[in-house]
Parts: C-alpha cells; structure tokens; sequence
C-alpha cells in the first residue's frame, strides 16, 4: 500500500513495533538528539516525541523514520521482513516505469499560512541535534525543490538546513549537486532561485529526494513509481513551484545571488564531524504553510545504521547495479555496506576473464554517485554481498595483499571524506581503491582453494538432513 502522509506511515509502524510515543517532555537541545542516537545504536523503534520544551501541544518531533529495513519494507508496501536484496531488486523493477504526479488544488500543507512578518521559524521546535554542531537544524529529513532555469525540469533533493532567525536559513550543498549546478547558473545570471523546503512528506518522496537520480528527471516521477501511486502536488504560495499536498511544513523563499551566511559544523553520514564553519547560501523565507499539529521529521546523522546507511543499499546500490548490467557485466549482486557508512560497495560477480573487477570499479566509479564510494570489494559468485561474515573472510583470504589492492591517487571526492586533508576537502579530491577478491582465472582449477563451509562440503542430501535435526530440537 502507498501512504497518503507521514502520519498514516506513523501509524503502520507502530503496529509493526517499529516507532514509538515517547510522552515524557524532552528538550530540542541536545536531549532529542540523544534520544535518536540510541534509538539508532540500541536498535529501539523510532521515536516520535509528543512534549518538547519551550513548545505548546501538538508541536511534535518524529525521527530516524527509515533507519532499518523493515521501516524501509512498510514504506515500500512489501512484507516488512523483506532482506535487503528483494528490497534493492524491487526498487530496481519499479523505478523503470514512472507515475508523473497529479495537481491538485488544496491540501493539508495549507491548513495555516503564515507570510510576511507573521514568519517564524522558530515557531517549529528546530533541535540542536549533535553537541558540537554550529545551530539548530530545521532540515535533516527534507526536500528541498527547485527548477532548472532554462526547462521545466523540476529537482527534489536532500540538503542540510540551518536556522539562522525567524526568516532566514542556510541550505548546505555541495557544488556537485544538482541543487548546486542550479545555483550556480542563477548567480551567473544575478537572478534569485525560487525554492521550497518540505519537511514531513510521505516517506517515499523523501527517499527518493536522496536517491542518486540522473539529471533531468523528476524525483516525484520515480516517487510516483516506488509508490504505484502518483504523488499529490499543490502549487505554493509564493510561486509556481508545486509542493506535496500533504506534507507537515514548506517553507517558501528564495536564494539571492552571492548572499552567504556562515554555516556548520554538523555531524554526518560518514560518523564525525568533518565540515568547518563556512560560508553557505542563504534562504529567505517568504511564508511558512503547514497543518495542524505539524509533525517536524528530522534524522540523526552520525555512526551507522541510521536512515541514510539503511537506504543506501536500496537506493545507491540500484544505480550501480543497474550500470553495471546496463554494461553487460556478470553481476550477481550488489550491496554498499550501511555499517561502513555507505563508503564501501561490495560486487558479486561471475568472472569469465580476466581483469573483471578492473573493469566493474571502472563503471561503478563512472557513475553519478561513485564519487561518494571511494572503496569497492570485489568476490565470486558464490560470496553474498549481504552477509557481511562471507564478505570479510572474502576480504582476507581472497584478496592478495599487493596485487588485489589497487589504489588511485587522486579522483573526485566529497567535503565530508573523514580521511581527506583539509586541502583535499577544500577542492573536492578524493582517492579510491579497489579490493580484488576472486580467484585469478588463469588459476588451473586444481590450485583454487576448497572452502570449508556447510553449502560447499556436505551434499544436499546431508544438508537437508541436518537442518531436518536441528528444526526438530526447535532450531
């Protein structure tokens, strides 16, 4: 089933024990922050906070919404025990046939309108989410829209957002970024860029708003196709740019040309807090629409699995996959590691000749988001790239310590690379490396190792027999 909005998603989960009420008053500095980081790190259902001080009833916070996936399965519609790689392979399946949005011409987003002086943004109860960041965020669960200046191409994307006063915020992108290239363009021309903030929408639009989708298309359009479902848009009030009907808050402005504010640090996906205080572009707010009893969604970026670890194997690995079986490679399957912060993507591959995984990092680096993975693992067929134990013993038996590491000096990176020094972040330049884990095919088969486990030793008889034991003890 697809969601008509964030509260309705709320409200499966419960019933999946995936998210909580949490009724005793927290404070938004620095208390609710804590309370996501261990719901993360202690595997509890995501919390929705109904008291935060300093705020009257009905001012809510609910986080960590796709931090595993079960949560994932439920805002996908299928079984919510569904492994990771049916999740990937469905993603892919339905992201192939786009469900354009449909107009509408009202929605629960304008249940109140506030524009003008009446803006306040400190109206929402922002959280100070990690000791140590440079302010409150409004945006770390959010899309920001905004349209290309020369079509009617339409982005959503996920970017940081910063409370600077009542009516202005900082909006944190890197210029690789779609939302970037945008701005760039707009300065170029001296013109303002017209954009929105939605914070609450339902769950698959805010997905998708993170997913690396090519330019030119329209995330709405792949949310559509995730959902089965066409989204619902409303046009804005300050604008022709159209918004999800249904979301809890939009924030309505513009970006003036050459207008930066200090912005930062933050703790991120990576696990640290790497981004200095800098200059960042500024946001006007022109109005603010949101319901009744607005439901502030936020996520605790930091260590893994929280929600962006969870959905980088769905949302990330489909692209690579898709690349690579677009190129004709033997690909089993593929999975970028949520517990080493989405840096590392491990290849299941066939190898029929030689210098394969030369030939896999190649297409995987070539990709929109391979800047983002600086290390891939490359194993046989008969390695599944979820099962982290069979991926590891991989890594050190297969992998020949001089010869299976190939490095690259020097590539295009992000910022937020704990491991780049301050130069390497200030200019965008990363390094790369890949992991050779399959047997060299010009091995004779008689010198390839025999590996020692249940599947490769024991006949399918035995195995079946023994399995047949162990579930009558009640295994």
């Amino acid at each position: 089933m697809s969601f008509i909005d964030v509260r309705q998603f709320i409200n499966s989960l419960e019933k999946e024990n995936e998210a909580t009420q949490i009724e005793k008053e927290v404070s938004w500095n620095l208390e609710v922050g804590a309370m996501l980081r261990y719901s993360i790190e202690a595997k509890l259902p995501a919390p929705f906070f109904k008291k935060i001080t300093d705020y009257p009833s009905g001012y809510t916070i609910f986080g960590n919404m796709l931090s595993n996936y079960r949560r994932i399965s439920v805002a996908m519609g299928v079984d919510p025990d569904t492994p990771p790689k049916e999740l990937m392979e469905e993603y892919t399946k339905r992201e192939k046939h786009p469900i354009k949005p449909v107009r509408v011409d009202k929605g629960p987003c304008k249940e109140n309108i506030d524009s003008g002086e009446k803006v306040d943004l400190f109206k929402f109860p922002s959280p100070l989410i990690h000791e140590g960041d440079g302010g409150r965020y409004i945006g770390t669960w959010n899309i920001v829209i905004t349209q290309d200046m020369d079509s009617d191409w339409v982005n959503w994307g996920m970017y940081r957002v910063m409370v600077l006063d009542k009516n202005k915020v900082t909006i944190h992108a890197g210029s690789y970024t779609h939302f970037g290239s945008m701005l760039s363009g707009c300065r170029e021309r001296g013109q303002a860029m017209k954009a929105a903030i939605v914070i609450g929408a339902e769950p698959v639009s805010t997905m998708c708003a993170a997913a690396p989708i090519p330019y030119g298309i329209s995330e709405p359009d792949i949310a559509g196709a995730i959902r089965g479902d066409p989204i619902e848009l409303v046009k804005g009030e300050t604008s022709d740019l159209l918004v999800p009907a249904a979301a809890e808050i939009v924030i309505e402005g513009e970006i003036r040309p050459g207008e930066t504010s200090m912005e930062g640090p933050f703790g991120e996906y990576t696990g640290y807090i790497v981004s200095p205080k800098a200059p960042a572009p500024v946001f006007h707010v022109d109005a603010v629409t949101y319901r009744d009893n607005p439901i502030l969604c936020v996520s605790c970026a930091g260590v893994p699995v929280y929600d962006e670890h969870a959905m980088g194997p769905i949302i990330q690995g489909a692209e690579y996959l898709e690349a690579l079986r677009k190129r004709g490679l033997p690909v089993v399957s593929v999975n970028l590691l949520p517990e080493c912060s989405n840096l590392l993507l491990v290849v299941s591959t066939k190898t029929p000749y030689a210098m394969i995984a030369e030939e896999i990092a190649h297409v995987v680096w070539g990709t929109r988001g391979g800047r983002y993975v600086p290390y891939l693992v490359i194993v046989n067929e008969d390695v599944d790239p979820f099962n982290t134990t069979q991926v590891l013993h991989a890594l050190a038996s297969k992998c020949h310590p001089y010869r299976g590491i190939v490095k690259q000096e020097k590539a295009v990176g992000i910022p937020l690379f704990p491991w780049a020094s301050r130069y390497e972040r200030d200019h965008e330049i990363g390094a790369r490396a890949y992991f050779d884990c399959t047997w060299p095919v010009e091995w004779d088969k008689s010198d390839v190792p025999r590996r020692v486990s249940f599947n490769d030793l024991y006949s399918s008889q035995l195995q079946k027999r023994t399995v047949e034991i162990w579930e009558e003890h009640g295994y």
